[in-house]
């Protein structure tokens, strides 16, 4: 990720903006820390998108409605007490 400095980032915004669309998110810094992120509309879609919580994607899974288990009749081994 490329790093910008707020004036850069002001003076240079169509040229910003294009990076972020060709190369990935780009980083502001001011005085030396990072304080903001440029993304394309693309990359703020994906992480923006609705997700299922997790109850939903639970039930969501295939359907088992007859779902019948085959049990051996084996009682074990006798033992003495």
């Amino acid at each position: 990720m490329t790093k910008w400095q707020v004036q850069e980032a002001k003076a240079h915004l169509s040229e910003l903006i294009e990076e972020a669309d060709k190369k990935g998110p780009q980083i502001i810094t001011r005085h030396g820390s990072e304080q903001a992120v440029v993304l394309s509309i693309t990359d703020y879609r994906a992480l923006t998108v609705q997700r299922a919580n997790l109850k939903d994607y639970l039930l969501g899974g295939p359907k088992v409605d007859n779902f019948d288990v085959k049990r051996s009749r084996d009682k074990g081994r006798k033992i003495r007490l």
